[in-house]
């Protein structure tokens, strides 16, 4: 595993990984997002989620619909510190995130795809299909769907506490759900349902969502807990 990268004399953070267009964004995001008070009430960690999520989409509209459920983003960073796998719902949203793992922890990172047949079962979606195997495989997995309801779906009917009728015994839930399908059929019915789960989450209410953002948010956790290991300052520095 790579060393953290170290602190600059003056005790800023030191982190490549920070492009200057990339700070320059977030400067101005902040300075955009301060006055509609988007910003009070978040902890660091989740504002650098919305910033990254409002830096991937362009949207500086995003921040109300943005929810976390208590310690999501603690259980997150600890995961991912500790090299957790990082399950997908599309090879898309693996490609947004892989990078970033690869250059912090080095947290393997898969699509459930992987786990899925060659074409839809019947009624059905592959990543639905690929999730329940792609979940026993990895326990304890951060989970990414930013494009499949039904593959939120399955996640939930198999390892959510508040459907004990319905979890298979001995599957272990994920270190956290980051929770944004995009689009109409079925979208907001998966997102409700996980809301009203105990897992650890992250989501997007609304029609919005998709690959690009949940690579940005657990990009966000990524960075987050790779400067908290090298004991490097937090948010981007001016």
């Amino acid at each position: 595993m790579p060393e953290p990268s170290p602190t600059t004399a003056s005790g800023s953070q030191s982190f490549p990984l920070d492009h200057p267009i990339f700070r320059q964004s977030i400067r101005l995001i902040r300075a955009a997002l301060e006055p509609s008070g988007a910003l009070l009430g978040l902890s660091p960690v989740q504002q650098d989620v919305l910033e990254r999520l409002v830096h991937s989409s362009g949207d500086l509209t995003i921040a109300p619909d943005l929810r976390f459920s208590s310690e999501a983003c603690e259980r997150g960073l600890a995961a991912l510190a500790a090299g957790a796998v990082i399950l997908t719902d599309t090879a898309m949203a693996a490609a947004a995130v892989a990078p970033m793992a690869r250059r912090t922890f080095a947290n393997p990172v898969c699509s459930v795809l992987d786990w899925a047949p060659a074409t839809p079962p019947p009624g059905g979606t592959r990543a639905a299909a690929g999730m329940a195997l792609a979940l026993a495989k990895h326990p304890g997995a951060v989970v990414l769907i930013g494009s499949a309801p039904t593959a939120l779906e399955v996640l939930l009917k198999l390892v959510d506490p508040a459907r004990t009728s319905d979890a298979v015994i001995g599957l272990a839930p994920p270190a956290l759900v980051i929770g944004m399908p995009v689009g109409f059929v079925g979208v907001a019915e998966s997102k409700a349902h996980l809301a009203a789960s105990a897992l650890p989450q992250i989501r997007l209410e609304g029609s919005r969502g998709g690959a690009g953002l949940v690579g940005a948010a657990a990009n966000a956790l990524l960075r987050r807990a790779w400067l908290d290991r090298a004991g490097a300052l937090p948010g981007v520095q001016g």
